[in-house]
């Protein structure tokens, strides 16, 4: 299995357990350096990497009034600072070709949103630029249907890819994770990462807004880090309830250090 680069961070073939974690989307420049330096202070204690993530605009959002970030010029200013002060990767998601360039210019991992994995034209430009290309899993595709993703950027000689489960769709309103994908997805050679929090998603279900079910997001950590992952990505905040977007499935900052606490016990008992 090839092993991906985010900037000093090493993902894949027996590193440790990586955390991609931040906020959902932008909302303010003050929150992402507090969940940004919080999480840091907590994976720097339990030994593990870690990758900043938010996005500067959620085009995949349920309602036309739902908050969507601060656009591509500002959210890319403000990843940048995270960076420069926290001294961590950054990573944000992309939804249009022309947004690859930009912001490779700013963070280590370009994440191709799960609706989109299939967008060829997507998939090369972020590919193209040589950094790092997480793609996520759709909810409408079979894990061994992903080495069409793979192939299309590697086809641009970029082998610094990695895929993330996120759940499949499982009826109206509702996802299920088949933890078969996570070794299924491995076989692609990738890295493989699991999204815990999108996995809990109610996608819709709410109405006009994308409901979810929190209360799982460590019971789905443990058991996936159990089968064997690389890396999990966590949508965290510290007001959940109150966050402007995905507040039904983001974890709780003040619940990660058990979280993490407990899968680092699984990977350590697995690893005996």
């Amino acid at each position: 299995m090839v092993i991906a680069q985010a900037g000093s961070v090493e993902i894949g073939d027996g590193r440790p357990l990586v955390v991609i974690a931040g906020p959902c989307v932008i909302e303010s420049e003050d929150l992402c350096l507090e969940v940004g330096a919080t999480v840091k202070q907590i994976t720097q204690e339990q030994g593990l990497p870690y990758i900043f993530k938010s996005s500067f605009d959620k085009a995949n959002r349920t309602s036309v009034k739902s908050f969507r970030g601060p656009g591509i010029e500002k959210g890319l200013e403000i990843l940048g600072r995270v960076r420069s002060a926290l001294g961590v990767p950054v990573t944000t998601d992309i939804h249009e070709p022309w947004q690859a360039e930009p912001a490779a210019e700013v963070v280590d991992v370009l994440q191709i949103p799960a609706f989109l994995c299939r967008q060829t034209d997507l998939i090369l430009a972020a590919a193209k630029t040589g950094k790092c290309v997480n793609i996520k899993k759709a909810q409408f595709l079979a894990p061994w249907d992903m080495k069409n993703s793979v192939e299309k950027a590697r086809s641009t000689g970029n082998e610094n890819i990695l895929l993330t489960e996120r759940g499949s769709a499982f009826g109206y309103n509702t996802l299920v994770v088949d933890m078969c994908s996570l070794p299924t997805l491995r076989r692609l050679g990738c890295p493989v990462v699991f999204d815990a929090t999108h996995a809990v998603q109610r996608p819709g279900g709410l109405g006009d807004a994308t409901g979810g079910a929190r209360e799982f997001v460590p019971h789905l950590m443990r058991a996936a880090v159990a089968v064997g992952i690389d890396a999990l990505f966590l949508e965290v905040h510290p007001d959940p309830p109150n966050a402007l977007c995905d507040a039904a499935s983001m974890l709780s900052l003040d619940d990660l250090p058990k979280a993490l606490a407990d899968v680092i016990a699984v990977r350590e008992a697995l690893q005996v």
